[in-house]
This record gives structure tokens, C-alpha cells and sequence, in this order.
């Protein structure tokens, strides 16, 4: 593989409320001690996000709401994001996490923890996702839902703050419908965690 390398990848896709948030990092090296956002602290993760804006390495994000999500689904969301930066961002190669179809990009199974561009998008969208859930919960609208907490995921808790106070407008509604319809028959809440 030669030439300008993009990486990509989500945050967000199996959350019950809020936006898909996608990233595309260029970046041929890292100083850093860098893996799968899911492995990282919030801490470890928000300093990594100030050394590639420090060092002006190159980001872009993108943003599904759940709104879209609602009326068009999480498949379409998926591919869109990633079509959207692709679209926006001159590259030799795109390499996206996962086994999506995207056209221009390879896709690779666990490049999130194999290929660093990947890796830092990952992590751009994490934080960046993160930081978008805390602004909703900050109105005091939402508040009573913590996702502050939770950033939106489906742990017990945000499932039992949904039947108790049902949806809003940043809830997904198949997702939160289905979750809460297991939750409810005993079939638990999949162990979802905010980080």
C-alpha cells in the first residue's frame, strides 16, 4: 500500500440514542501507546485527540442523526458516512473498519486495532460522539436520561430510564423498542457499556 492512506471508522452504531459519528484520519505515525477506542479510557482517549490537534494531522468527521437514522435505518447510515467523507477527503486509500461495501474503500475486519489510521479515526469518533451525548444531556430536557453517564448506550440503567420516562426526540426508536422489549421478557440489555 503506497501513497496517502485514509482510515475510518464509527462510533455509535449500536447506541440507542444519539448520532452515528464517523471519522477519517490520514496520519502515517503516532508517538502515542494507540488501540481500539473500546480499550481506552475516556482520559486516554481525549489525550490522544489533543495530539492530533496540536500536531494538525488531518480529520474530518460526519454525522448521522438519529432523526436519519429513524427514517432511512442504521445499514444506510452506516455506508453513508463513510460515502460522505470519502467524497470530501482526497485520498490514495480509504481503509474502513469492518466488511461494508463502500465503493473506493477497502474494507478490513479489525483494521480498528490493526491499521493506525483506523485506529485514530476510531478514537476521533468516540470522542467526538462523546462530547455530542454530554451537550444533549447538559439540556435539562434530557438530563433525566444521564448520558452523561451512558453516552446514549443501552446499559440497564438508560434501559430503565426509558420505560420510566419513554422516548425523546434523540432516541432511536427501533433500537430503543427491541431493547427495551428483551429487557422487559428477562432477556437482558446486552451488556452495553458507555465506553
Amino acid at each position: 500500500m503506497v501513497g496517502k492512506v485514509a482510515g475510518l471508522d464509527e462510533a455509535g452504531r449500536g447506541a440507542l440514542a444519539g448520532p452515528l459519528v464517523a471519522a477519517l484520519v490520514i496520519c502515517e505515525s503516532c508517538p502515542l501507546v494507540v488501540k481500539d477506542s473500546k480499550l481506552l479510557s475516556s482520559k486516554q482517549r481525549n489525550h490522544v485527540y489533543q495530539w492530533l490537534s496540536k500536531n494538525n494531522i488531518f480529520f474530518k468527521t460526519e454525522i448521522i442523526s438519529a432523526r436519519q437514522i429513524n427514517n432511512r435505518g442504521i445499514g444506510w447510515a452506516n455506508k453513508e458516512v463513510f460515502r460522505r467523507l470519502i467524497k470530501i477527503t482526497p485520498a490514495d486509500n480509504y481503509i474502513v473498519d469492518g466488511l461494508l461495501k463502500i465503493k473506493k474503500a477497502e474494507s478490513i475486519v479489525n483494521a480498528d486495532a490493526t491499521i493506525l489510521p483506523v485506529i485514530l479515526a476510531g478514537i476521533v469518533a468516540k470522542v467526538t460522539r462523546d462530547k455530542i451525548m454530554t451537550e444533549f444531556n447538559n439540556d435539562p430536557k434530557f438530563r433525566k436520561y444521564c448520558w452523561h453517564k451512558n453516552k446514549g448506550y443501552g446499559t440497564k440503567d438508560h434501559l430503565e430510564l426509558i420505560i420510566k420516562h419513554g422516548m425523546c426526540r434523540y432516541h432511536r426508536t427501533v433500537f430503543c423498542t427491541t431493547a427495551v422489549k428483551r429487557y422487559n421478557h428477562g432477556g437482558g440489555y446486552g451488556g452495553a457499556t458507555a465506553d
